[in-house]
Formats: C-alpha cells, sequence, structure tokens
C-alpha cells in the first residue's frame, strides 16, 4: 500500500519550517529523514536507552530498549512498527520509546524480517521471540513478566493482535495471549479478508485463498480470553480503514471481552502515530489514552503519569 495522503484538516495544525519540510519529504518517500528529525526534537536526557540487542542471532535481529531511569517493576511495551510488511527499521521510531519512557513505561521496539524475505510465518516467529526475549529479560531491564504488553501501528498493529489472538506464536515460547497485560492497537490491520486482488504485497504475505488469508487476521481468533485491548484510530485514515479497528472491538465485545475503541476525528494514518512524537502531539490525544489504559489494567504494577 502506497504511504497516506495527509488530509489538510491535520496538515493546518502543523506549524514550523521543519515539520512542513518533514512532511514532504516523507510524501516524496524519504521516510528515514522525517523520522530523524522527529527523533531530533523528541531527544530525552531522563531515560535510558540500549541500542542493539540480539534476541534472534540466527536471523542477526536487534531490538532497543527504553526505559525510565532507575527503573523497578515498570510496565513494559513491545512495539511493533508498521511499514506495509515490507519496510522500516528500530531506528526510526526512537521516538516512540523516548516518549513512553519518559512517562515511565519501559519500551522494546525489535527489527523483524519483511517480505519478500519472509511472509506470515516468518515475521510472526520474530515478533514472537522478540516477546519472549522480553518476558525473559523483564526484570533485567527494570521490569516485571507480568507487565508486557504489545503494541502496534498499522502493519505492526495487525503483529501485535495476532500475537494477543491466535495462541500459535507464543505458545511456541510457552508462553500465552493471557498472560500479556494488554494489547495497544494504533490504525492496524485487523480485518481484511478477502485481500484485494490488486493488492500484490498483502497477496504475497498473506497468501491468495480466503483459508490463507484468514491465518493473519486478528479478528478471526476473538473468542473472549484475549488479553485486555485499547483500540485506537483516527477517522481521515486513508490507508487503513477504521472498520477493521470497529470490526475487532465488535468482535471482543460479542464475546464479552475487554477492549476500548477510541476514534479521532480529524486524524489520519501516521498523524495518529506521530502524535507520540513531542513536536505533534497535539495531532491526537493518543498518549493519554495509552497511559491511562496502561495504569488502568491490573498488571501495572507501576504508576505513569500523563503528559
Amino acid at each position: 500500500m502506497p504511504l497516506p495522503i495527509f488530509r489538510r484538516p491535520w496538515l493546518s495544525r502543523i506549524t514550523g519550517t521543519l515539520l512542513l519540510s518533514g512532511l514532504a519529504l516523507l510524501l516524496a518517500g524519504c521516510e528515514a529523514t522525517l523520522f530523524a528529525g522527529l527523533n531530533a526534537t523528541n531527544a530525552r536526557k531522563d531515560i535510558v536507552e540500549q541500542h542493539g540487542i540480539v534476541f534472534d542471532a540466527t536471523h542477526t535481529l536487534a531490538l532497543d530498549v527504553y526505559a525510565p531511569t532507575h527503573a523497578e517493576h515498570a510496565p513494559i511495551v513491545v512495539f511493533f512498527y508498521g511499514g506495509t510488511w515490507v519496510r522500516g527499521e528500530r531506528a526510526w521510531y526512537r521516538f516512540v520509546g523516548t516518549t513512553l519512557a519518559a512517562h515511565g513505561v519501559i519500551t522494546v521496539i525489535p527489527d523483524y524480517r519483511k517480505y519478500p524475505q519472509v511472509k506470515l510465518d516468518g515475521f510472526m516467529q520474530d515478533a514472537a521471540e522478540a516477546v519472549a526475549w522480553t518476558h525473559a529479560h523483564a526484570a533485567e531491564i527494570g521490569g516485571s513478566p507480568d507487565d508486557v504488553f504489545v503494541m502496534g501501528h498499522s502493519a505492526g498493529g495487525q503483529i501485535a493482535a495476532l500475537l494477543a489472538t491466535d495462541p500459535q506464536w507464543l505458545g511456541g515460547h510457552g508462553l500465552k495471549p493471557t498472560e500479556l497485560a494488554g494489547f495497544i492497537g494504533l490504525a492496524g490491520c485487523y480485518d481484511f479478508v478477502p485481500v484485494p486482488q490488486d493488492d500484490p504485497i498483502m497477496l504475497g504475505v498473506f497468501g491468495s485463498t480466503v483459508e490463507q488469508q484468514r491465518r493473519g487476521q486478528p479478528v478471526s481468533y476473538v473468542h473472549g480470553a484475549e488479553p485486555p485491548m485499547l483500540l485506537l484510530q483516527g477517522t481521515d485514515d486513508g490507508e487503513v480503514e477504521p472498520s477493521n479497528a470497529i470490526s475487532l472491538y465488535r468482535a471482543t465485545q460479542a464475546v464479552h471481552g475487554d477492549s476500548t475503541l477510541r476514534t479521532y476525528p480529524g486524524v489520519g494514518h501516521e498523524a495518529l502515530l506521530f502524535s507520540l512524537s513531542r513536536p505533534l502531539r497535539g495531532g491526537a490525544p493518543a498518549l493519554g489514552d495509552i497511559l491511562a489504559f496502561i495504569a488502568a489494567h491490573p498488571h501495572a504494577k507501576a504508576a505513569t503519569h500523563a503528559p
């Protein structure tokens, strides 16, 4: 899927030559340049960062950890970035890690293999391994294995949601979705079957038949025993239809699951993610909703504070 075209209501709220230039670069395809700018404006001195920790030597996969200074029993979020399952680097999302860590939440951002190198099974195995590493090393990084949340944006939301709904992925590491403290989805792909026949990437990732595609669709696995869910969605999303979040919310509610849906009028696909950065914080109240969700659920041991 191409990068979304940003809507005028969101653009009108952005000020500053640097940000406008960055948006133009993003639309031109220079994502790394924009993310570098966001990360530079989101630098923090009150957190501890650990970069390049290898969690899968076989596939040379690493992760970064962002933690509050002197963290002890703090909640942990494992964040999976988006990129249509074909692109992205963990370093681009440093602003997510620094923001959450500055508010009391340890953040783990892993890389994962992408299409066409791998398909569904490959990147889901990588994601499960990253969560298993986090669970095993939680105390070492200042958290607790009982306080691990999974979170993702866009394609990363699909990955995190599937970990939270389909038990086969974490089951390979002796874990269950119910051992997660919660799932936080930002404009994720949860209900997309049948895949459009003119979308070669999704057909390549998930397969050409409906039966194959359902293996990767989180809404297919909802049965009422999932961890608590927070679903965040902009109503002006031109890349992932808001119906994805609505569908997952309704599916969990139908089986009396613990889920919360927050929709943000006038907010687009990338705007929702970028609202976690310091310069674009006013784009949507996502950060406050995320922190409130983490603090409200029973596994949360450390207090988080609103921005």
